[in-house]
């Protein structure tokens, strides 16, 4: 059995699902996130643990491993690989070998990990367990290059995250993943980002898109229009006429791209015509005059 029991820790049954998984991690991860906590030691060990099991559950091949093997998971295809050799061996010096029993899993993984029951060891080596995480970011968290401590498997790591990574994306951090058996390499790291969209503007992948009211005076005659970008405010000039719907490209007014240092993609801003309501009887008939001199 496991020295830590992953389920438990997140509050689920071994048949809860991924979806299930994913949902009682986030709420844990929020009740016990370090910045809501400030200098309390308990709910950063708690906020740890978490992330630990959450790496390993919501890995399906991680959590198969776990199933099968508890605490020895991350070394579960070395075992595999051990048992393999040793049951050919047998195969080979005797005959009408039944199957491995508890005592004999026991000896295998003390002949893999220095175990003292059986008195042999392997000097074969193995890649460490590829480790998988999930950070969850804002979309103004992209807009500029950020480093970021986080904790897999009870370890703090500090990564940088590049401006402009998109929702889905994942990146490898070669070398954090589990250590290798035997001296051999560890294993690596993969983070895959899920960016929330907390903005007005929509974003498709670099370029950045956003309705803006025009109301019908400024359409008609023209003006100036103060409009938002993501990292400011500009004036744009309205020429007389311009009809509803009329797209405008402001270009380098996008999303950082992805590892370009100082270059970004667009934004286009779309003209929704904003016709006057509750007139006033003047109103109404200027309205009228004009419609009789067209």
């Amino acid at each position: 059995m496991a020295s830590i029991d992953y389920y438990k820790i997140l509050g689920i049954t071994k048949s809860a699902s991924e979806a299930d998984i994913k949902k009682a991690y986030r709420k844990l991860a929020r009740k016990y996130h370090p910045d809501l906590n400030p200098n309390d030691k308990t709910a950063e060990k708690s906020f740890k643990e978490i992330n630990e099991a959450n790496e390993v559950l919501s890995n399906p091949e991680n959590r198969k491993k776990y199933d099968a093997y508890g605490e020895h998971w991350q070394n579960g295809e070395a075992y595999e690989q051990e048992k393999r050799r040793q049951q050919e061996h047998q195969s080979r010096s005797q005959s009408n070998q039944g199957g491995y029993s508890q005592e004999d899993f026991s000896d295998i993984f003390g002949d893999m990990f220095g175990g003292a029951s059986s008195g042999r060891r392997t000097n074969a080596k193995f890649r460490g367990q590829d480790y998988n995480s999930e950070i969850q970011l804002n979309l103004n968290d992209v807009y500029k290059t950020q480093k970021q401590l986080i904790t897999v498997n009870g370890k703090n790591i500090r990564i940088t995250i590049p401006a402009g990574v998109e929702n889905g994306q994942v990146i490898k951090i070669a070398g954090h993943g589990g250590k290798g058996v035997n001296g051999g390499p560890n294993g690596d790291l993969y983070i895959q980002f899920s960016i929330i969209n907390n903005t007005k503007f929509k974003r498709d992948k670099d370029n950045l898109y956003i309705d803006v009211d025009l109301d019908l005076y400024t359409a008609l005659l023209g003006g100036q229009l103060t409009v938002d970008t993501f990292d400011g405010q500009v004036k744009l000039t309205v020429k007389p006429e311009t009809a509803n719907g009329t797209k405008v490209k402001l270009k380098g007014k996008g999303f950082p791209i992805y590892k370009k240092e100082d270059l970004f993609g667009d934004l286009y801003i779309t003209y929704q015509l904003k016709i006057p309501t509750k007139l006033n009887e003047k109103e109404i008939e200027l309205i009228k005059e004009l419609q009789k001199q067209r």
